[in-house]
């Protein structure tokens, strides 16, 4: 009888670990966990990372100001901003759920954690916070390797589409935005942009309208962003089924550049 509990219960655990999409085992991994941040959240959380710095140890404290966020995101000093600002810690806060890959004794497992241990927000406009001791290795490589451009070109980025591909492509290229290409399923693109829902699971929408409403947009957007970039979209298909996509982006010169 206890072997067969113990069967159920490896199996049950195996299609957890199966289910999951936004297990983090590298820091790229962790850039691609936040599809389910508004536009507004993202630019916060870019605010967040840019005081990382390569001497930080997990133990470290930063302290940020909602007045400097405010005037970084060009935005009035009314009320209502002040607000908003708190609004954006307080999702980032529940939206950012990480889980980390383990192995141990020969065993495969689950890390459930969050990005930040904690976020503090004082009367006088002033928020502290802390990574999570387990994701802080994963944040300081991802600012390495991952934010390698300034943060006011990050803030030139209208919509959460465009953002997250930036990254992306930032991620895969060989030296800032050089030469990249991105490939994934259809499931992963989607997780990388779409995010999850309130119980955790993956978005899903029809392939149709994640190429017009989300590559498509984001595309256009970067196209205009960098005019003297190349982007090539390919579908890949198994028969008439959309699988996943395959992105080239190539920068190109032009005679004024020689």
């Amino acid at each position: 009888m206890a072997v067969v509990q113990n069967r159920k219960m490896d199996t049950a655990i195996s299609n957890l670990l199966s289910r999951q999409n936004y297990l983090v085992t590298q820091a790229n991994d962790l850039a691609r966990s936040f599809g389910n941040l508004t536009t507004f959240e993202h630019k916060v959380l870019d605010y967040c990372f840019s005081f990382v710095k390569a001497e930080d140890t997990s133990e470290h404290t930063y302290t940020v100001h909602m007045l400097d966020i405010i005037r970084h995101l060009g935005l009035n000093t009314s009320g209502k901003n002040y607000q908003r600002v708190g609004e954006a810690f307080r999702a980032l806060n529940t939206k950012t759920a990480i889980y980390l890959r383990t192995y141990k004794n020969g065993k495969n497992g689950i890390i459930m954690t969050s990005l930040f241990d904690y976020i503090e927000i004082i009367e006088d406009g002033k928020i502290e916070f802390q990574f999570s001791k387990k994701v802080a290795p994963f944040v300081f490589e991802l600012k390495q390797n991952f934010y390698s451009f300034k943060l006011s070109e990050l803030s030139n980025v209208r919509s959460k589409y465009a953002l997250t591909l930036l990254k992306l492509w930032n991620a895969n290229s060989m030296g800032k935005l050089k030469k990249a290409t991105i490939k994934g399923s259809l499931e992963e693109w989607q997780s990388w942009f779409l995010g999850s829902d309130k119980d955790g699971e993956p978005k899903k929408w029809s392939a149709g309208r994640f190429r017009q409403r989300v590559l498509g947009v984001s595309i256009k957007e970067l196209g205009e962003l960098y005019p003297k970039t190349v982007f090539y979209l390919t579908t890949e298909k198994n028969g008439r089924k959309v699988t996943g996509y395959r992105l080239d982006i190539t920068p190109v010169k032009t005679a004024l550049d020689i």
